[in-house]
């Protein structure tokens, strides 16, 4: 069976292919880039319906497959930006009806856990799930769903960075480029708000933005880096002892992060246990985690119904269960 998934929720246009057989086929993506400031929905939506033609094609190029091979849809129905995310699920009930093949509907976050455990194979673990606009602290319940157990309760950790290099005039508003900004750095005492299993960023990022032409745009960036790192951390080994894991997986956008990957072994080390990130092929946003993780769900819920293929840009992991209960699933 080959099933493509299509990830449209923010800013990445992805198009990848999942074969039940031989796994994970290809992996194809255009991203949108702002000219300056955050992401503009209506543009994003521009920018996917003008890169969804040559995305599909070297999606079924990089597979050696025709568009008659493919078995079924999956599309990422949030959460996400509203505009590009109906684009994707239009263009994904489009395909279903022309080719005549079913639809599965996907949770985004649930697909990036899904893809990490694909490749991570771990027991038992305690998830950090970190991306533009989510920070969560998961853990599968006895029924397969997940539970959030903490979470971010204002931006999420990609959107701190983000907006923070904003601020410093930088074009290119990624974490990566925070890494690059912090080598040399010093650390300056910053704001650590950690509520519980539960954490706050908006404190942070505003004492970091007074800090701009105060204090050397190194030493800021560290210690930014540093501190929110550390929360994060915090929060997850606490929910980690809670538990009685045994494991760490991080996944989303931000889990490519080095310095998150140097914490996340340390702290497995203390705790004597595994830590597993995925590669940053698939951590970042992508099309080949739909596309798995529409398999899983078909294999265990079937197909869904077209009308029920509608976007959900508030679609929370934590309510996985009660949408398939909505829809007659369970």
């Amino acid at each position: 069976m080959n099933i493509l998934g299509i990830e449209s929720t923010a800013h990445t246009l992805g198009i990848g292919i999942f074969n039940s057989k031989r796994g994970v086929l290809s992996n194809a993506r255009a991203r949108y880039q702002p000219k300056g400031g955050g992401i503009l929905p209506r543009d994003a939506a521009d920018h996917h319906a003008l890169n969804f033609s040559s995305v599909l094609k070297s999606s079924l190029e990089t597979a050696n497959l025709d568009i008659e091979d493919i078995d079924a849809i999956a599309i990422a129905q949030g959460p996400g930006i509203g505009a590009p995310l109906s684009f994707g699920v239009g263009m994904a009930r489009y395909l279903s009806s022309s080719l005549d093949v079913p639809i599965i509907g996907v949770n985004h976050p649930y697909a990036h856990i899904k893809i990490a455990e694909y490749f991570g194979k771990i027991e038992k673990p305690i998830i950090i799930y970190i991306s533009g606009g989510n920070t969560q602290i998961l853990f599968q319940n006895k029924d397969g769903f997940y539970d959030v157990l903490g979470e971010t309760l204002d931006m999420g950790l990609g959107n701190l960075y983000d907006s923070f290099l904003r601020e410093t005039g930088e074009k290119e508003a990624y974490g990566s480029k925070l890494e690059e900004l912090a080598k040399g750095g010093k650390y300056i005492r910053m704001p650590y708000v950690v509520k519980g299993i539960n954490i706050s960023y908006s404190g942070l990022f505003t004492h970091a933005k007074r800090m701009i032409g105060k204090e050397k745009i190194e030493d800021i960036a560290y210690s930014l880096l540093e501190t929110s790192l550390s929360m994060t951390m915090e929060i997850t080994e606490r929910a980690f002892h809670m538990k009685n894991a045994k494991s760490f997986l991080a996944c989303g956008g931000v889990a490519q992060n080095n310095r998150l990957k140097e914490m996340l072994s340390l702290m497995a080390r203390e705790n004597k246990c595994q830590w597993y990130v995925a590669p940053n092929e698939y951590n970042g946003d992508n099309g080949a985690m739909i596309a798995y993780s529409g398999y899983l769900m078909q294999k265990q819920f079937g197909y869904f119904e077209l009308k029920d293929i509608v976007p959900y840009p508030d679609y929370r992991i934590d309510r996985i269960r009660q949408h398939l209960s909505g829809i007659g699933k369970i």
